[in-house]
């Protein structure tokens, strides 16, 4: 029965979801930020680590996205349209290296080891 409902509904959840990405990403290039930029090390351990991993040029620009999103925010105002036209928000830097971190902690999980790189809270 369920797999019933979800073959009936995945035609809808698409569509939506593809509406939703597309409004997003509109919204995101009036800014200059990409998909991957909403992700949150504070958050997740994992994008973290990811980032971590990736090169020092990425982790400038990404940085330089979020600066300029920010300032472009709190002016109220958006990017030129000489440069709206060149952000491509669906591009991503950060999943296939999000992937393997996540990989290799569900590895480290079937194993029993705890991931090197976990938090730890103190109250």
């Amino acid at each position: 029965m369920t797999s019933l409902l979800v073959q009936l509904t995945r035609p809808l959840y698409e569509s939506l979801a593809t509406t939703y990405r597309a409004a997003l990403g509109k919204k995101l290039s009036h800014y200059g930020l990409r998909f991957d930029d909403l992700q949150d090390p504070l958050k997740d351990e994992d994008v973290a680590e990811a980032l971590r991993r990736l090169p020092p040029d990425v982790i400038v620009a990404r940085n330089c996205r979020l600066r300029r999103a920010l300032d472009l925010s709190l002016k109220h105002d958006g990017l030129p349209a000489d440069l709206l036209e060149k952000q491509t928000p669906e591009l991503s830097y950060l999943q296939e290296v999000l992937e393997e971190v996540r990989a290799e902690r569900r590895e480290r999980a079937l194993l029993g080891a705890p991931a090197p790189y976990t938090r730890i809270y103190y109250d």
